[in-house]
């Protein structure tokens, strides 16, 4: 019998346990009232204290094993074996009880399904049906091959069979559920660190490959590296291992770089939130104007960490296509809108915009940029970000964070 693997916070299997459980005791009490129903019977030709006597043993093991029903780790295969017994016992039983063959029910009755029910439960169908075979030859041993013992028997072994196949379907579907909820949290996982070496690493390199000075021999060389660990960086991100199988330039992983506390310089109030507006404040210059509602915008501060940090990622690639903060050219706008159910930040800049397949293209090459620095951050907040955007005038994003 295969052994049962550790039952899960929420599992689909303990309604079936509970469910069982009572079934026992349940028709415990069933085979008692058909025994004090058929007493007469048993006086009159029969053989009564066998009658009584199994009845009384039904009794003190359902009330002993009561617990063995209420979780697959308590019901084992010694008990299983043992209530398999008791079961048939009843029915080799019942002819000597009663001879006559007065008393229709044998004397445990509906009582022997339960029996099968745990195998069912226990180790799916295929012993399920060993179970049900074993009390349906002991049925048709004693009562013969008429057509309502037969029927009685297929019905049991079908019932038995279906219960336990639908306990291995549930079983395979928790499995499925827990190794799909684990893979969702490695993959968040991964896109968050995906998100901090973006807004990070990625763009140090960046600005270092840029500014080499073709005149220094040293700084070239600088550049060269920088720009192929931002590449294979890139790759590692977007979950392509670096060609040939080889390892990243220079044979380390990127750092981690620390998360900023949104609640710092007092914008975190005591009941855990943030004031955005305060936040976003921080990213006026004389390239970026902020308007906001003149009073306090607050939001959780873990929320209100992730949308300041998707607007500094909209910001970067604004400086990115459309010139640089230090008055190079380009400028942006910060819309902050407090609304009754959610918070809207708008940030909308003159640059040439974006050429329409651009965002789906840098996704495809790695510039995570859109997709995890900002999109991906709002989708983990249970918001929304959009992107408008026309030739020559501009580009504006349009993040959403619903209040909680």
């Amino acid at each position: 019998m295969p052994e049962q693997a550790e039952q899960p916070a929420i599992s689909v299997e303990r309604p079936l346990w509970r469910a069982l459980t009572g079934y026992r005791v349940i028709t415990t009490g069933y085979a008692v009232a058909l025994l004090a129903l058929a007493w007469g019977h048993y006086t009159d030709g029969g053989r009564p204290a066998v009658a009584a006597g199994y009845v009384a043993v039904l009794v003190v093991w359902t009330a002993l094993t009561l617990r063995r029903t209420l979780t697959a780790e308590r019901c084992t295969p010694a008990f299983l074996a043992g209530d398999l017994t008791v079961a048939v016992a009843g029915i080799l039983l019942s002819p000597v009880a009663d001879p006559a063959g007065a008393v229709t029910p044998t004397l445990p009755s509906i009582w022997v399904a339960g029996s099968v029910l745990a195998f069912a439960v226990k180790a799916g169908w295929r012993w399920a049906a060993v179970a049900s075979a074993v009390i349906g030859a002991a049925n048709l041993a004693t009562a013969g091959f008429g057509r309502a013992t037969v029927h009685n028997v297929l019905l049991v072994w079908v019932a038995s069979i279906a219960i336990g196949y639908v306990v291995e379907v549930a079983r395979a579907s928790e499995r499925a559920l827990a190794r799909a909820l684990r893979i969702e949290a490695a993959t968040r996982e991964r896109e968050r660190l995906a998100r901090d070496i973006h807004d990070g690493v990625l763009q140090v390199l960046t600005m270092v490959r840029r500014r080499a000075d073709a005149a220094d021999p040293a700084a070239v060389e600088l550049g060269r590296l920088a720009a192929e660990q931002e590449q294979a960086l890139r790759r590692l991100i977007h979950g392509g291992p670096p060609p040939d199988g080889e390892p990243p330039p220079g044979g380390r992983a990127a750092p981690r770089l620390p998360s900023p506390r949104a609640g710092a310089g007092g914008t975190e109030s005591a009941a855990g939130e943030t004031d955005l507006r305060a936040l976003l404040a921080r990213r006026e210059s004389a390239r970026v104007t902020l308007s906001a509602p003149a009073g306090r915008v607050p939001l959780s501060a873990a929320a209100a960490r992730e949308v300041d940090a998707a607007v500094g990622a909209a910001l970067d690639n604004v400086w990115h296509h459309a010139g640089g903060p230090d008055g190079t050219g380009g400028r942006a706008w910060i819309l902050l809108e407090d609304e009754p159910d959610a918070v809207v930040v708008t940030v909308r800049d003159d640059g040439p915009g974006i050429a329409p397949g651009r965002l789906a293209a840098a996704e495809a090459e790695g510039r995570m940029g859109v997709s995890l620095s900002i999109r991906g951050r709002l989708r983990d907040l249970g918001g929304t970000a959009t992107w408008e955007s026309v030739a020559g005038q501009g580009t504006e994003v349009e993040l959403k964070v619903p209040k909680r």
